[in-house]
């Protein structure tokens, strides 16, 4: 019956275009047409997508894009054939598809989405930051293009979130290399690691460590001036820092740190600290 009404509908164009342009009643044909065989090429993608087939539901919704790239569909099937590599850890290939995405659709609604997931692709491809920087660094840049860019979006609170973790694992890194550096006597590499915490990550959880390294490298050195510098910055913005005890132990060889210490005990310990530097 359908066939049947397909039929007619052809044939009333048919009759309507003795008096009009037959070159225009093609088109409407060819682009029906051409509609109907993208939907079905993008719901088999949906359907390998269920099923766990990623490679072929890339292909079916890379076939609904060609098919028709004038429609609105056609940016979403990128963004799904994108989607499937990510959600089966395809990151690069998900990343070529996003890319090709932001070229191709700047003013796409869905820009904001596509942003935030290729700083995913690039967070998730993160192994081992002692290793490998890149993918951290190109995490870094993607997030905060996410935020420069969409602001307002929930993409963007996230992006932040994310960027807090980027940090510290970049802060480790530096960390991880400036101890290294300690180990061998390399005291001016070491200082410039630890000086990168200070400068650059100074909101991550290696800040406090890296103060008090700073003091214990430059008391090694000579520089006792340097190391009370940092020992006051520890101690003024982290006065009940473990760091900061360890930093008072590096001027008063005698003192030990007592786990157990009373409230009323650490108080005065404090302002013994306090008066020291």
């Amino acid at each position: 019956m359908t066939n049947i009404k397909n039929f007619f509908i052809i044939f009333i164009l048919l009759l309507n275009s003795c008096s009009g342009n037959p070159e225009k009643v093609d088109s409407i044909i060819q682009e029906d047409n051409l509609d109907r065989q993208m939907m079905s090429a993008y719901k088999q993608g949906l359907d390998a997508l269920k099923k766990g087939d990623v490679y072929f539901a890339a292909k079916k919704f890379n076939e609904a894009e060609l098919l028709y790239p004038q429609s609105e569909w056609a940016a979403k099937a990128i963004l799904m054939a994108s989607y499937g590599y990510f959600s089966q850890a395809y990151y690069s290939s998900a990343s070529d598809e996003l890319k090709r995405f932001i070229k191709k659709y700047p003013k796409d609604p869905n820009l904001d989405y596509a942003y935030y997931l290729l700083a995913m692709c690039h967070y998730e491809s993160i192994v081992d930051e002692k290793k490998d920087l890149k993918p951290l660094l190109d995490a870094k840049e993607s997030f905060n293009l996410v935020i420069q860019k969409f602001p307002l979006t929930d993409f963007a609170i996230d992006s932040k979130y994310k960027l807090g973790l980027i940090n510290d694992l970049l802060a480790a890194k530096e960390m991880y290399i400036a101890r290294h550096y300690i180990k061998k006597e390399r005291w001016v590499a070491a200082i410039n690691r630890l000086k990168v915490i200070v400068n650059q990550y100074d909101t991550t959880i290696y800040i406090e460590e890296a103060l008090h390294r700073l003091v214990e490298v430059h008391y090694k050195i000579g520089l006792e001036s340097e190391a009370k510098k940092y020992a006051n910055t520890l101690g003024y913005n982290y006065l009940s820092s473990e760091w900061y005890k360890e930093s008072y132990r590096v001027f008063n060889k005698n003192y030990t740190i007592d786990r157990k210490t009373s409230k009323k005990e650490k108080k005065k310990l404090r302002d013994r600290l306090k008066s020291f530097f």
